[in-house]
């Protein structure tokens, strides 16, 4: 329990904090938007990746924090982060689907795709 409150504390951080310039190319894995759960191995080394790129977050003064102020917010947002992470969908699909929702991030969905390809 106290892993989980840790790493949605740093998840809280990475909503607050992002940036990394240019975009690279990833390959089409999953362009379907169906979720597969992960497993608890899979959801141990996801946790050390999202608090890698959470922590990186705050380095950045141009990152802005995501309005992430409900469960549900923060639920879509972590969801988000392992379809990316485990190749379910492309940067480019995170992206996309990010920016339906908070329009006017693209340099912090960008910052945290980026950052996901460097700590994956």
């Amino acid at each position: 329990m106290k892993h989980n409150l840790s790493s949605i504390l740093i998840l809280g951080a990475m909503i607050t904090g992002c940036s990394t310039p240019g975009m690279i190319n990833t390959p089409a894995v999953n362009t379907n938007k169906s979720y597969e759960k992960p497993t608890p191995e899979k959801e141990q080394i996801f946790q050390k990746a999202m608090v890698k790129v959470a922590l990186s977050t705050q380095e950045d003064p141009r990152y802005k924090k995501l309005a992430l102020d409900t469960p549900e917010k923060k639920a879509w947002f972590k969801q988000l982060l392992y379809r990316l992470w485990d190749r379910q969908i492309t940067r480019a699909q995170f992206i996309q689907e990010g920016l339906q929702r908070y329009p006017d991030r693209a340099y912090e969905f960008r910052f945290i795709a980026n950052g996901f390809q460097k700590y994956s």
